[in-house]
C-alpha cells in the first residue's frame, strides 16, 4: 500500500504546486470563464486547471514505473500501457484547452472523446467480458468489446463534465471515486493474491492525487476553473479504472475465490459493481439531462440549470453545503458496495447500515423531511397564545391605535385596533411582542388633526 500510497501523494503535491502557475497562464492568454445566466458565479475566473492535473499524472507515472513493486505488473500489461494513458490524455487536454480557450462544437469534443477512447483500446485496454445473472461472464467479441469501452469512456468523460457546476465538486466525488476503487483493487491484490489489479490501483492512485491536489484551489469560493481539459482527463482515468480492472483480471480467479469464501458475494459482479455505484451521482445527472432535454425537444448538449447541483441549491442549501451534501451521498454509494468486497459481515448488517445511512441523509439533504423542524415551531408557541399568523394583524404600524382598559394582572394582550377608514385590517409586519400599558401609561393617541379634548 505504501507504494500507491506514494504514487497518490506525488501526483496530489506536483498538481497542487503547478496549480497557480497554470491560473497565471490563464489569465496571461485570457482563459476565462464568463458569468452566464445558469452560472452560480458572478466574476469572471481562469480555466486551464486540466493542464496542472495532466503535469501531476505525468510525475505520478513517472514515479509509479521506477517502483520495483509495480514494475513487473506494468510489463505484463504492455509496454503501450504507460504510453497509451498518457497519449489519451494528452489529447483530451489539448482540445479542452482549445475548447476552453476559443471554443469548439459538440460535434468536434465528441471526436476527440471518441479518438482518447480508441487510443486506449491500442494499449490494450477494453471490456473483455461482462457478468451473467449466474455467476458466470459473457465473453464480448473483439468489435462489441471495443464499442463498450467507447461508449463507457465518452459517457463517462460526459458525466463528470455535467456535474461540473460548483466550485470544488466534480474533484472531489472524483477524489472519493478513486480512492474507493482504490481500496477495493487493493483488497483484490491482497486477498486473491494476484498483481494483475496493481494497474487499476496505480490509476486509481492517480486520478485521487489529481483530484485532491487540485481541490484546495477549486473550493469554493474557487480561484480557479479546471475547465474541459481538466473535466476531460478526470473522466478518461475514472473510466481507465474498472476497464484496465476486467482487462487484466481472470474471472476464474473471483470465481474460484467465492466458492471457498461464503461471504463475499456476487465476484465477478463487483468489477463492474463498484464503478456503478462510484459512478450513480455522475450517470444519474448525465441521464436525467438527457430525459430532460429529449422530452423539451432540445439537443442534448443544451446546457439548462436543472443538473443535480443547481437542483441543490433551489431547495435551499448553501454553495458549500449542496457540495458538502453531494460528497456524502457519494460516499455512502463508494463505501456500500467496496463493504462487499471488503468487510466480512453477513448481507444482512451491510444492508441495514445502508438504510440508516440513506435514513440520515434524507433529512440533511431535503429539509422539509427534518422532524425537529416542525417540533421546533410548536415549542416555540406557548399554549393558549395566538397563531403566528393572526398576531401579526394583532399589531399596527399605524398612530391609529386606542388602549384598552387595564388587563387582569399577569396577563399580556396586544393593544387593541383601530381599523382604517376602509374597515380593513392594517397590513402585517414582522412579529412582536407588546406589552400591556401600566395604568400611568394609559393614554388615548387620537389621529393627527383631531382637536383636542
Amino acid at each position: 500500500m505504501r507504494e500507491y500510497g506514494l504514487v497518490l501523494l506525488v501526483t496530489a503535491a506536483v498538481t497542487y504546486l503547478l496549480t497557480p502557475g497554470v491560473r497565471r497562464f490563464a489569465l496571461a492568454v485570457r482563459a476565462m470563464h464568463e458569468p452566464r445566466p445558469r452560472d452560480v458565479h458572478s466574476e469572471p475566473t481562469p480555466l486551464l486547471g486540466g493542464l496542472a492535473m495532466y503535469g501531476g499524472l505525468v510525475a505520478g507515472l513517472v514515479v509509479a514505473s521506477r517502483l520495483a513493486f509495480l514494475q513487473d505488473p506494468f510489463a505484463a500489461a504492455g509496454s503501450r500501457t504507460a504510453a497509451g494513458l498518457l497519449l489519451a490524455g494528452g489529447l483530451v487536454v489539448v482540445v479542452g484547452f482549445i475548447d476552453d480557450r476559443w471554443g469548439l462544437g459538440a460535434i468536434a469534443r465528441l471526436a476527440a472523446q471518441v479518438a482518447a477512447a480508441g487510443i486506449l483500446v491500442w494499449s490494450g485496454q477494453s471490456l473483455p467480458w461482462i457478468p451473467l445473472p449466474d455467476g458466470k461472464v459473457f465473453l464480448l467479441p473483439p468489435d462489441l468489446s471495443v464499442t463498450l469501452t467507447v461508449l463507457i469512456v465518452v459517457a463517462t468523460i460526459n458525466a463528470i463534465n455535467f456535474i461540473d457546476g460548483l466550485d470544488g465538486l466534480a474533484a472531489g466525488i472524483v477524489g472519493i471515486a478513486a480512492l474507493s476503487f482504490l481500496a477495493y483493487s487493493y483488497t483484490l491484490i491482497k486477498t486473491i493474491g494476484t498483481t494483475s489489479q496493481s494497474l487499476p490501483a496505480v490509476a486509481s492512485a492517480l486520478l485521487a492525487g489529481m483530484g485532491l491536489g487540485f481541490l484546495p484551489h477549486n473550493f469554493h469560493p474557487a480561484r480557479v476553473f479546471m475547465g474541459d481539459a481538466g473535466a476531460g482527463l478526470l473522466g478518461l482515468l475514472l473510466a481507465y479504472g474498472p476497464i484496465s480492472s476486467t482487462a487484466s483480471l481472470d474471472p476464474a480467479l473471483l470465481t474460484n475465490y467465492a466458492n471457498g469464501h461464503a461471504l463475499d458475494r456476487y465476484a465477478t459482479f463487483l468489477p463492474l459493481l463498484v464503478p456503478a455505484a462510484i459512478f450513480v451521482i455522475p450517470y444519474a445527472d448525465l441521464m436525467f439531462a438527457i430525459v430532460r432535454r429529449t422530452r423539451a425537444g432540445r439537443p442534448v448538449m443544451a446546457a439548462d440549470a436543472q443538473h443535480l447541483h443547481h437542483r441543490m441549491l433551489n431547495i435551499g442549501h448553501s454553495h458549500r453545503q449542496s457540495v458538502l451534501i453531494m460528497y456524502l451521498w457519494a460516499a455512502l454509494f463508494s463505501v456500500t458496495v467496496v463493504s462487499l468486497s471488503v468487510v466480512r459481515t453477513h448481507l444482512i448488517a451491510l444492508a441495514a447500515a445502508t438504510v440508516i445511512a440513506v435514513l440520515v441523509l434524507l433529512p440533511v439533504t431535503m429539509p422539509g423531511l427534518r422532524p425537529w423542524r416542525g417540533r421546533g415551531r410548536r415549542a416555540a408557541t406557548p399554549p393558549g397564545a395566538p397563531a403566528a399568523g393572526r398576531f401579526r394583524h394583532a399589531v399596527s404600524p399605524s398612530p391609529h391605535v386606542v388602549s384598552a382598559s387595564p388587563p387582569p394582572a399577569g396577563v399580556g394582550t396586544p393593544h387593541s385596533v383601530r381599523p382604517p377608514g376602509n374597515g380593513a385590517l392594517p397590513p402585517a409586519r414582522p412579529q412582536e411582542t407588546v406589552l400591556p400599558p401600566s395604568p400611568r401609561q394609559q393614554r388615548t393617541v387620537l389621529p393627527p388633526g383631531s382637536p383636542a379634548p
